[in-house]
This record gives structure tokens, sequence and C-alpha cells, in this order.
């Protein structure tokens, strides 16, 4: 397995956060629940609310597979109120994402990244960064996302967080 299958991880966990907030806006709507309800909710008082999930799931992928092929990522403002804004973002990510050269990231495995950690900097190989740090944290907050949704009422279920993988069933 080489270092670029991550893009493809992110592109398809993306998608899916996507359709989760389509159903979230579905569920808002039949239910008269103002959206900003469900974007503003959490699991618990110290953890991020449900924009803050779905930001930093793309935040992760972005930045992630950024360093990995060498380059500074870019720079998103937090500033998502609305749904439409939030799948805004994650396209905006995935496309972003499906640009970044394959060979350089697979020749990451061994270069050192260096990426913020709060107020310091972290450090560690390429393979260790992807596996240990940026799709951990990645699913992270798309499973903390899915979770605060399900909480709310949103009828999702696990095919919902999987996404559109390709499954062939015989």
């Amino acid at each position: 397995m080489t270092m670029s299958t991550a893009i493809p991880v992110f592109e398809i966990g993306l998608n899916a956060l996507s359709a989760l907030l389509d159903k979230a806006e579905a569920y808002a709507e039949e239910k008269s629940i103002v959206p900003s309800v469900l974007l503003d909710a959490r699991l618990f008082p110290n953890m991020f609310a449900l924009t803050q999930q779905v930001q930093s799931a793309c935040d992760q992928a972005k930045n992630g597979c950024s360093r990995l092929a060498g380059i500074d990522p870019p720079s998103y403002e937090d500033n998502e109120k609305t749904i439409p804004e939030l799948k805004a973002r994650i396209a905006r990510t995935v496309a972003f994402v499906k640009t970044l050269d394959a060979k350089k990231i697979d020749e990451s495995a061994d270069r050192e990244i260096t990426f913020p950690l709060g107020p310091n900097k972290g450090h560690m190989k390429g393979a260790d960064y992807l596996n240990h740090f940026a799709v951990p944290n990645f699913y992270f907050h798309v499973t903390t996302a899915y979770d605060i949704l399900r909480h709310c009422g949103v009828e999702i279920g696990k095919r919902d967080f999987i996404g559109a993988i390709p499954i062939r069933v015989t």
C-alpha cells in the first residue's frame, strides 16, 4: 500500500460527511429545527460543536496531504455558519486534495514532517504522521460529527458513515 492511498480515503470520508450534512439539513427542515441548533450541537461542553468537527475533518485531510506532498497547506477561514457553507468547504477540500502529486506523497514515507501541535511543533516520519496522526484525527472528527447528528436524532447509520466505497457484491 502506498502513502497516496490516503487521497481516496479522505475523499470518500469527506463525501460521506457531506452526505451526512444533506441528511441533517433534510431532518432540520422536516422537524422544523433551525439548522444552527444542529451546527452548534456538541457531545460534551468542552468538545467542538458540529461546525468545528467538519472544519477540523477538512483541515486534517488538506493539511495532512499537503505536508506529505511537501507543500504548505492552504489556509481556510473558519467562518462557515450554514450547512451549505460547510458542504462548500468539504467540496473545496476534496477538489484540493485531488490536485496533489501522488508521487510526492508516496516519497514522503521516510521524510520528517513538521506540523503545528498546539503551541509547539510536532515531528514525525511521513508514514507515522499519516498512519498515527492525520488519518486517526480525520476519523475522530468525522466520527464525532456523525455522533453529534445521530445524538440529535438524524436518522443515519453505518452505511452513511462509510460512504460510497467501491464494494462489489456477488
